[in-house]
């Protein structure tokens, strides 16, 4: 049996393993990890993190999307590693760890984790994409992975899922394709985003990183400026703080809840039906 955590970071929900005595190790850990996300038949979630012993900082993580594929940086994944951490007594309050993307920083006050993210890079803006037959205009930011930033009209009857899935497989973005981000600026300090998550091929009701990505591009246009607020689908709000440099970004601080829904054993039924 495995321990676990399930947790949710502002509505992404995660599968989190201790694995600092390397208990677990699977051969096929792609296929571990797409076989206990999926939901109604095992834990399901949008990820999965493993927690791991570090010589550069307090642990490191591995992080896996839903369909089993490793990247480097989930923002709201991080904040529920931090406090998972600081519920096991792995890191203190204040900590770092180590990712794909780089050092994370990170803070936990109760169930409210601030993390420091790495700066952004690949900032592009209106580049014209060609969907269903016409021209959008698409924005890109690497954000710790790869986002695409619409800004649209109506956002709540956008069909996210359709022209989402178009854009993360765009050859525009490839080889590593992109998340896409659909946003409206509400006020120089609020906007609301929807988001379609390469690796869960669906919309999310929440992305850290893409949160930040659509601060920092509406920033870049002098829509809005620091704090911003981030309303998501699942109804909750991120805070996204950052120093602008002309039109380069630094500093760059993403806040939420991050919540323990429950801790369990995982069986091997769920997972080894593969193996059959």
């Amino acid at each position: 049996m495995i321990n676990f955590f399930k947790m949710s970071g502002s509505g992404n929900d995660f599968i989190l393993i201790d694995n600092r005595d390397q208990s677990l190790a699977l051969e096929n850990i792609a296929e571990f990890v797409r076989t206990i996300c999926e939901r109604k038949v095992s834990v399901g979630a949008d990820g999965l993190i493993i927690i791991e012993d570090s010589r550069r900082a307090d642990f490191r993580w591995r992080f896996f999307n839903a369909d089993g594929s490793e990247v480097d940086m989930c923002g709201n994944g991080a904040r529920c590693a931090a406090r998972f951490a600081c519920i096991r007594g792995i890191a203190k309050e204040e900590m770092s760890f180590e990712t794909g993307a780089g050092i994370i920083y990170a803070e936990v006050r109760g169930d409210t984790v601030k993390v420091r993210l790495t700066d952004p890079h690949a900032m592009k803006a209106n580049i014209s994409v060609m969907i269903d037959g016409k021209p959008i205009e698409v924005n890109f930011v690497n954000t710790g992975v790869p986002h695409a930033v619409l800004f649209v009209h109506d956002l709540d009857r956008y069909d996210v899922f359709n022209i989402g899935r178009q854009i993360r497989y765009h050859k525009e973005f490839q080889p590593e394709g992109t998340n896409a981000n659909f946003m409206e600026v509400i006020d120089r300090h609020t906007i609301r985003i929807r988001t379609y998550e390469r690796g869960v091929e669906d919309e999310t009701l929440a992305c850290g990183t893409g949160a930040v990505a659509s601060a920092l591009m509406s920033s870049s246009r002098g829509l809005v400026e620091s704090p911003v607020d981030v309303k998501v689908k699942s109804g909750e709000t991120l805070k996204i703080y950052f120093d602008k440099k002309d039109q380069s970004f630094e500093d760059i601080y993403l806040e939420g809840k991050a919540n323990v829904v429950y801790e369990g054993r995982i069986w091997d039924e769920a997972y080894k039906r593969w193996e059959a």
